[in-house]
Parts: C-alpha cells; sequence; structure tokens
C-alpha cells in the first residue's frame, strides 16, 4: 500500500492510468484503524491490477475537502484520475470494501 500526501497524490491517483483505491483516513480515526488492517490485506490480493494507496486526511485537510472527503473512513475507488465509487464511515464495512474491490478488479 502506498501512502500518498498532498505533494504525490495528483501523480500517484488523478494522473494515474487505470484503477486506484485510496483509503482516506484520520489520526484518531478508530473505524479507520479498525479497517486499514483489512484494506491492507486486500492490496496483497487485488494489487496485481488496482493500485492500492492511502491518504491521512489529518495532514492534507485542503485535498480532502477537494475530493469532498467529510468523513471518515472513505475507501474510493478511482479510473483514470476520476472518482468513480465510494464506500464513507458506516457504509465502509470490510465486506462491503471487498465487494468493490472485486467489482472493479473483475472489470481489468
Amino acid at each position: 500500500m502506498l501512502e500518498v500526501d498532498k505533494t504525490t497524490f495528483e501523480a500517484e491517483v488523478l494522473q494515474a492510468e487505470g484503477y486506484v483505491l485510496v483509503d482516506f483516513f484520520g489520526d484518531g480515526c478508530v473505524p479507520c484503524q479498525a479497517l486499514m488492517p483489512h484494506v491492507h490485506a486486500m492490496g496483497d490480493t487485488y494489487g496485481d491490477k488496482i493500485k492500492f494507496t492511502c491518504l491521512n486526511t489529518t495532514k492534507a485537510r485542503r485535498l480532502a475537502i477537494g475530493q469532498k472527503i467529510m468523513g471518515l473512513p472513505v475507501i474510493a475507488i478511482y479510473k483514470d484520475g476520476e472518482k468513480v465509487e465510494e464506500l464513507v464511515k458506516d457504509d465502509a464495512t470490510k465486506e462491503a470494501v471487498e465487494a468493490m474491490v472485486k467489482k472493479y478488479y473483475e472489470m481489468v
């Protein structure tokens, strides 16, 4: 899992070709911390076709707001720089994230 920040987000996510998953998390976000190991494990499983990244929104607030990230956790899928789907807060369960990842994985 590649950790991106406000200086690398554009190149690694918005200018990337294909599918990129972004795990938006924040310092002190307990649900984010609970979900993160599962997302990292999915990166090991599905990372051959989908690029897995994470962004600490605590250190990149303006960037997060620009991506319309208003609550955490958020797991978003981008394709060729455009956000195509996201799971927010209570919808961002381990099972829901894996189902979303599998859907795009099978499209590649």
